[in-house]
């Protein structure tokens, strides 16, 4: 075997790949539509959950979902599957998007509680029914969770949002592992104290 012949093993199989993700991407990369729809529709829920839950807000939430999607499929060539899970790319980019828009509208804190009494029929929100089953410590949460800083809701959500753990919250946040555990910490300390005054 020449010094330039790759074993399978030594081939490039990305360290994050995902078979039917990596295929979806090509797809796209190749002009199909098909694909594009696809991969818009198996990950704009968690995306709009995501920006919904940093943002409370469901009009910002859906503004944050098609920016995100939009920069994410003019980008696609960018997404390095040996660098990170593609939706730990999406996260990225989500959070980002929220964080500008946090900037831009400077949003008040409490809009989670005009949700809480409100009907809503996007298909997508993530709280009609699960919004009229939160029980009273649960608002007491959502509300508490308003009050947090940007940083450390940003944390708390993703920890709590999907189970990320501390080295996933890291690579979305571009943060070390140790620094989003710290930051849970204080979340926790803080929604304690939130919720111990109110």
């Amino acid at each position: 075997m020449s010094e330039h012949t790759l074993n399978w093993s030594e081939t490039a199989v990305p360290r994050y790949a995902d078979a039917h993700i990596q295929g979806l991407i090509e797809r796209c990369l190749a002009g199909d539509e098909i694909a594009y729809v696809t991969l818009y529709d198996q990950f704009a829920n968690i995306i709009y959950r995501l920006a919904f839950s940093m943002l409370q807000h469901k009009e910002d939430a859906e503004e944050v979902l098609q920016d995100s999607f939009e920069y994410a499929f003019r980008k696609l060539d960018h997404y390095d599957a040996n660098k990170s899970a593609f939706k730990t790319w999406l996260y990225r980019i989500a959070i980002s998007r929220c964080r500008n828009k946090r900037r831009r509208k400077w949003l008040p804190t409490f809009p989670i509680n005009q949700l809480v009494d409100q009907e809503l029929s996007d298909d997508k929100t993530p709280t009609p029914d699960e919004a009229a089953a939160l029980n009273d410590q649960q608002r007491e949460v959502w509300i508490a969770l308003g009050q947090l800083s940007p940083k450390l809701r940003e944390t708390a959500v993703l920890r709590y949002y999907d189970g990320l753990t501390y080295n996933e919250i890291g690579a979305i946040l571009d943060i070390p592992a140790k620094t989003a555990e710290s930051r849970m910490r204080l979340a926790h300390k803080a929604l304690r104290k939130l919720m111990t005054d109110d």
